[in-house]
């Protein structure tokens, strides 16, 4: 099973945005750090898992453990359910991924101290968004 920790995150509630990935395939380690355009953190945390969905799609994998420290993330993925309708279509996207692309990925909220290479990665996308080195 292969191990994949992400996490999104904003500079602002809009803000420029960025997600982190960081995969363990049994000792081979991907890191991802991926701008991308302003939103809010949660939102970002949905583009970071479909990121991280398409990496893991392009790489061959089958069978993911993803982990992220976003409780709501987390949350909608196991219900198959966001309250927030602007989030919904991102679900989906993701939903329909997991079922057509992979024989199982499993999804568990970590806390951050648990997700602190995926934060990095994440934080340094934020910044390249934003136009900070």
């Amino acid at each position: 099973m292969i191990e994949v920790y992400i996490d999104g995150g904003s500079a602002g509630d809009p803000g420029p945005s960025g997600a982190g990935i960081f995969i363990n395939d049994n000792g081979r380690l991907i890191r991802k750090s991926i701008p991308l355009p302003s939103m809010s953190n949660h939102e970002a945390e949905f583009h970071a898992l479909l990121e991280a969905l398409k990496i893991c799609k392009e790489e061959g994998f089958r069978t993911l453990s993803l982990r992220t420290d976003s409780q709501v993330l987390a949350d909608a993925v196991e219900k198959e359910y966001v309250k927030k309708q602007e989030y919904n279509l991102l679900l989906e996207e993701a939903m329909r991924m997991i079922a057509d692309d992979f024989d199982y990925v499993f999804v568990k909220w970590i806390p951050g101290k648990q997700n602190k290479e995926a934060d990095q990665l994440a934080k340094r996308a934020v910044r390249k968004s934003s136009g900070i080195k």
